[in-house]
Parts: C-alpha cells; structure tokens; sequence
C-alpha cells in the first residue's frame, strides 16, 4: 500500500485517481502546521502541493520513503528541486492543465478592456447611468499583438481571430513557416510593437523577459493602444506602464499579474483606464481539476513503476554512468548556451556529435542537457534536463546525437551544431585532464577559450592593427582583458577574436566595438 499525502486544498475531482486506487491510502490534510508536515512525510512514498506547503530541504529529508513530489500547477519555486534530486526524489508539474483557464481569461479581459466593462459597472454600483462616458471600441479589424507563442499565447490567437482580429506574433522560436501553419502574421518583438491596438504578453518571466515591455518598447507603440499580461508579473514595468496610461500614451491596460504580489495598494489601481483581477488566470473548476488529475496520474504511474509525463528534474541515471557522464555536465550546458548566445534565426535542428572517450557511453543524458543550456536563453528555468527534448519538439525542432571517431588529437570531444532558418554554427569542447572545460573549435576556427564569465565574441578580417584597436576602446572603458584567443583560417582572411573579460561590457562601448574597422560583428555574452 502506498501513502500519499495532500498538503495543500486541492480539487477532490482531481484526486478522484488516487482516491479511487486500490492500492493508493490517500492522506488530505491542508491545515498541518511546519512540525506536523515534517512528522507526516516520514512515512509517505508521496506528496502533492500547489503553492501553499514549502518542500524544503528540511522536509525533503525527514521523508526517507518519499519517491515523488507532485506540484497542482506550473511554478516548482515552493520546492527544493536540487534537494529532491539529490534525494533520488521526482519533482512532477502540471504545465498544461491551465492553458484553455488563462487564454481565457484573456480574452475576458480583452473584452473587458475594450468595452470598459468593469468600469461601467462601478458606476452603475454608484447609482450613476453615463452611457457616453464608456464608449469602446470593436475587436474587429484591430490588430493584438502577442508576445509569447508558447501554448498560451497560440490559444489566445485562436480565440482572437474568432473575433475577426488581425494577430501578430513574436516568439523567439516562431518563424514565418511556422506562424504561416498557425495562420498568424510573424513579426519581430519591435513589429508588433509598432502594429498592435491591443499588446498581450504570454512568456515565462527569467532575466531576457524581465520589464520587456518598458518604457522604450511602449514609446514604440501605437498612441491609443492597449496592453494586458495574465502571464508573469514583471514582464511590464509598472512604473513606465503608469506614466504611459497617465499620459495618455497607452489608453488602457488589463493585468491579472503584479511584480509584488498582492498589490492591493498598487498606483496604477489608481488609474479609471486600468482594470485588474487578483491572478485569476488558472482559477476556474476545471483548471483546478486538471491540475490535480494529471500530478495524481504520474504518482500513480510512478509508485507502480512507470514513467511520469512532467518530470522537472533529473532522471534516474545509474551510478556507474553517472560517474562516466558527470565531468561532462558542465561542458555540454557551457556549450549549448554559448552556441545559442551566437546564432541567428529560428532555431530548427541541433546535431551533436560525441568522440572519444564518449563512444562507449550512453551520451543522451549530456544530449539533454547541451539542449537545456541552447533553449535556457530564451526559456530560462523552464526548461531543465528531463523536458529539454520536449519542449525542444513543442518548439518544432529538431535533436540528434551522432558518435564519431573523429577526435581531433583530443581525448574527448563534444561537438553541438545549431541550424536555423539563417545559418548553420558549430562549436566543440573537450575536458582537459586537470585543467577543465575548453572550447577547441568554433564554426571552422581553431581557439582554445575556457567558457565561463563574460566573453566578447568578435568576426572580423584579419589586418594588422585590429586587435590593438579592440584592446585600446577596451582599456578607454575601463575594461581588463584576462585572455584573448584568436582564430583565422588564412592571412588577411576572415577571423574570430574571443576575449575573456573581467566585467560585462556596458554602455556605449559594444557600438563602438562594432564601429571598429575591419570587425563585422561582436556579440557579448555571459556564462
């Protein structure tokens, strides 16, 4: 018999699987204090949470049978994930059970919006009939632009253009075959700024998404639009939204999300053209259900020896591949992330390439994570080791792994290739004995870089004087070059120059970089 506990209130529809399993006793109890839940995990072999109960490391390790921690939603910020994969424990989510709940409910307040709903009402509450103060507009021929063409965003398309609207979309990994088969219009971030009467934004909130939307993007926007975000608050910046609205520059927006949480107090409450619910995206019935029945139906499957459909973290791996594989971990995230930082276009194949000391290993597990490291650039923490593949095919592209016996003179090799819908780029890596991870080839250039801290990545055409004229801008901005390595394929040909720098390059000295004679191109990055 296995026992799993429910700290937090869930659907009772939705634990209906693990109510109803013979062999499942089903603990439900969401008022337990912190020293309750840590003697009640000690003998479960299961435990589901939605955002109430902390799954620290603490309670992670008082619950020495526990197999499987179920998330009721998206967000795993409540659990120690490292924890629990220390532990041998499987984190699962529910990433798709609100889906249809927030696209909804965009367009509720899209609606809302448009025809100042909420406002009117307020009135009426007031004893007041003023028609002529809530004129809207129609949906009708107006065009929203969506920023974000994840599952969300690509149902709010669906629904606006069952309103007869004219949809634009950016995603970093949407191209123009793509939006074509999805019957929207695909547009750089700065062109549906520029085109779109109503802005929603539906993208995971990391570093790159953080105030996306600030007060530079708004200026590009149509006098007169509208904006709305029930995905993340901070993809907005509030305080730019305000000024904008005030100005009248925007005419109104609709948020479901707020950076600080619950923001009860917060300015643009204040404003008449701004309405606004307390992060109602996923409440409704059946999201709740939903939720709760896909993590019930990956405990089950689990406890019973199957394989979960969410996992968030890392999958059992033996320990001796475990020994062979872990060196490389580093490597492989260090080398997708510094491919994706390069590249340009859609992404629509990777190739990795193993040789060497690899040949005999089982190398997806690294596959995996060079994946994870290509597409964190854009998704962040969403993306993680188990669902790389996934969302990487969710996404339209396409993974492959090749074992070669081409080594190169190295030991080891890891070669990751990306293909996009403009070009194809190359780097490969190997681990040194001793000394760590190094990148030995980028696209046909020989280097030897070690790839952590901030690098300046620059193509230029090999002439003399290029590389004092790179040191001298640098040293003007106060900017210490720690390693320089350059690669050319013939004198006086094209060249790659990689810095390693003590600080990230700020200001205006990128542009200048760019200005500089005989440099086609420079590109910052971080690892």
């Amino acid at each position: 018999m296995y026992r799993v506990l429910i700290s937090d209130p869930l659907s009772e529809d939705g634990i209906k699987p693990l109510l109803e399993a013979a062999d499942v006793e089903t603990i439900v109890d969401p008022s337990m204090s912190h020293e309750q839940l840590l003697e009640a995990v000690g003998s479960v072999d299961a435990m589901i949470v939605r955002s109430q109960t902390q799954v620290t490391r603490e309670v992670i390790e008082h619950a020495p049978h526990l197999k499987i921690i179920g998330r009721a939603g998206v967000g795993v910020d409540n659990i120690d994930v490292e924890a629990a994969t220390e532990n041998g424990i499987v984190v699962v989510n529910a990433p798709d059970g609100n889906t249809i709940s927030t696209a909804e409910h965009t367009m509720a307040m899209l609606m809302s919006l448009a025809r100042n709903i909420p406002q009117a009402y307020h009135q009426l509450q007031q004893k007041r009939w003023e028609r002529k103060k809530f004129v809207g507009v129609e949906l009708k021929d107006k065009v929203i632009g969506i920023v974000g063409f994840g599952r969300i965003g690509r149902e709010v398309a669906q629904r606006a253009k069952g309103h007869r609207m004219k949809v634009i979309a950016f995603d970093p990994f949407l191209n123009e075959e793509k939006a074509e088969k999805a019957g929207v219009k695909h547009g750089t971030l700065e062109e549906v700024l520029q085109q779109a009467d109503f802005l929603t934004v539906h993208t995971p909130l990391i570093d790159k998404t953080k105030h996306l939307i600030n007060e530079e993007a708004i200026q590009k926007m149509k006098t007169g639009a509208r904006i709305l975000n029930c995905a993340r608050g901070g993809i907005i910046e509030e305080n730019a939204l305000y000024e904008a609205v005030k100005s009248g520059k925007i005419a109104g927006a609709a948020l479901d999300v707020f950076e600080e949480e619950p923001a009860t107090d917060h300015p643009l409450l204040s404003l008449p053209e701004v309405i606004a619910t307390p992060h109602l995206g996923a409440s409704t019935i059946e999201a709740q259900e939903n939720v709760a029945t896909d993590v019930s139906y990956d405990i089950i499957e689990l406890l019973r020896g199957g394989t979960v459909r969410n996992p968030v973290n890392l999958p059992a791996v033996s320990s001796e591949m475990m020994e062979k594989l872990s060196p490389y971990f580093k490597l492989s995230e260090q080398l997708g992330v510094f491919l994706s930082r390069v590249v340009a276009g859609t992404l629509e194949r990777v190739q990795v390439y193993y040789s060497g000391d690899l040949l005999d290993v089982d190398t997806m597990p690294l596959t995996r994570i060079a994946v994870k490291g290509i597409l964190k650039r854009h998704l962040g923490s969403r993306v993680n080791d188990v669902n790389a593949f996934k969302t990487a095919a969710d996404k339209g592209i396409t993974i492959n792994e090749q074992k070669s016996t081409s080594t190169q003179g190295f030991t080891n090799l890891i070669t990751v290739e990306i293909e996009s819908d403009q070009e194809t780029r190359t780097i490969a890596g190997t681990l040194l004995n001793g000394l760590g991870t190094r990148i030995v080839q980028f696209d046909h250039y020989s280097i030897d870089v070690v790839p952590e801290g901030h690098l300046i990545v620059i193509r230029h055409t090999d002439q003399p004087g290029a590389i004092g004229r790179v040191g001298s801008l640098l040293a003007e901005h106060q900017v210490n070059i720690a390693t320089m390595q350059v690669g050319r394929t013939n004198e006086g040909g094209e060249a790659v120059m990689v810095l390693s720098v003590d600080k990230e390059i700020e200001g205006d000295c990128h542009e200048k970089l760019a200005d500089i004679a005989d440099i086609s191109q420079v590109q910052c990055l971080t690892l």
